[in-house]
């Protein structure tokens, strides 16, 4: 869960100059929520996508599923420098298309060793969907 949360502040730290200058000068896609509901989501979603791994872990240890957790995570970190770092939303579509099959597939593999560790993940999945349409709906329009 640390290594999550880890990756929680690193991206805040990384969007936190551009959501209060470059994102506010985007048109934003219908259904953008306001700025301030990215934080509470990604906290609760980050302790969620950690409390999943350690309940597989503590079933396979070190498996395959576990490998699928670690790039999708991976792409989640460099999905924020992508968007936000280098002001693209092309680099960011570019990266949470193939994030989100990765969660997909985590999801798969989780519910082979734990189903609630996958349900776990859904919510994330769930949110990261609405997140790759807000990403596609800012390229499209900026």
């Amino acid at each position: 869960m640390g290594l999550c949360l880890l990756v929680g502040a690193a991206e805040g730290a990384v969007t936190a100059g551009s959501l209060r200058s470059w994102y506010l000068s985007l048109t934003p896609p219908p259904g953008t929520p306001p700025s301030w509901v990215f934080g509470p989501v990604w906290s609760t979603l980050y302790v969620l996508i950690g409390v999943s791994a350690w309940l597989v872990w503590r079933q396979v240890g070190a498996a395959s599923a576990l490998r699928l957790w670690g790039w999708q995570l991976l792409l989640n970190a460099l999905w924020a420098p992508a968007f936000f770092g280098l002001h693209s939303t092309a680099a960011g579509l570019a990266v949470i298309v193939p994030l989100l099959a990765l969660i997909l597939l985590t999801i798969a593999a989780f519910a082979r060793v734990r189903a609630d560790a996958a349900c776990l993940l859904v919510p994330y999945a769930a949110w990261t969907a609405f997140a790759a349409y807000l990403n596609a709906g800012f390229w499209c329009l900026n």
